[in-house]
């Protein structure tokens, strides 16, 4: 590290054209690991203070983050964080003490309680036959974008999923619920058969089906009534049999396309609910 050190003052030594579009602040990353101001560039690059869960707030002691706070980030004593619940509750204070059996914590304000903030997208997503990672990267993105709910979809060509792996993709979620600082935690949901679905639709204002040589998926929604809330579903690799998708729409959903292209499971969740966080922040603004 004291070499990189050494060779900061060669940003002053390049080019003018370089130096017009690259920050200085490109190079703060060099900076000494004994740097007084290392947990200042922790928290900018976290966009606040260090946040941490909890499940009851204000807590006295955090135990389930142990390891992250002393161990990874190596906070100390009179550091500021923040704790959250998962259910819209924050509270900001600072670590008291460090000990092996956990970090105590001294609250520096009363408990904010945050509502959802949005419309709220529920997404069923037939991701049960993904392999190597994709159905984790699913998961992950779809808490980033601030889905309210992901509940794997059951279907004639994606008929199971493990029990083992939901209780993987639960911690894929709650380490990417942290990770993005949402303060609800999204709720992976138990799978449903295809009958249990289509009662959903039928209980639905809004419900979006993903599926081929369908409406564009911007010109369904402009012409869509404000809701709070929405269905977005994506069926399997080999997409919804004829029937399936007939049903669907026979209980009140929307066919939607996403382009001209085959789209995988995953990608076709996340392009569908992407574009709809931004319709539908759009309409706020309305």
């Amino acid at each position: 590290m004291r070499a990189l050190v050494a060779a900061r003052p060669l940003f002053s030594d390049l080019p003018s054209f370089v130096r017009s579009w690259l920050p200085p602040s490109s190079f703060r990353a060099f900076a000494s690991a004994s740097s007084p101001s290392d947990l200042d560039l922790r928290n900018q690059s976290r966009g606040g203070l260090p946040r941490f869960f909890s499940d009851d707030l204000p807590s006295r002691k955090a135990r389930s983050e142990f390891w992250h706070m002393a161990k990874v980030l190596r906070m100390k004593t009179d550091d500021r964080v923040e704790l959250f619940n998962g259910k819209g509750g924050l509270v900001e204070g600072c670590i008291q003490s460090i000990d092996k059996t956990g970090v105590d914590f001294i609250a520096q304000e009363d408990q904010k309680v945050i509502l959802p903030q949005g419309m709220q997208w529920q997404v069923f997503a037939a991701f049960g036959t993904l392999k190597g990672g994709r159905a984790d990267w699913l998961i992950e993105k779809c808490t980033e974008l601030g889905a309210s709910s992901v509940t794997p979809l059951l279907t004639e060509r994606s008929s199971i999923i493990s029990e083992n792996r939901v209780d993987r993709l639960e911690r894929v979620s709650f380490a990417a619920a942290k990770q993005c600082q949402r303060l609800h935690q999204m709720v992976l949901s138990p799978p449903i058969k295809f009958s249990t679905l289509l009662d959903h639709i039928s209980k639905s204002k809004l419900c979006l089906v993903a599926t081929a040589e369908a409406t564009p998926l911007l010109n369904a929604v402009n012409s869509s009534a404000k809701e709070s809330s929405g269905l977005l579903i994506v069926g399997p690799e080999g997409d919804f049999t004829k029937k399936e998708v007939e049903l669907m729409l026979e209980a009140g959903g929307t066919a939607v396309g996403l382009g001209p292209h085959r789209l995988r499971v995953e990608t076709a969740t996340i392009a569908l609910l992407a574009t709809l966080v931004m319709w539908s922040d759009s309409q706020e603004m309305i």
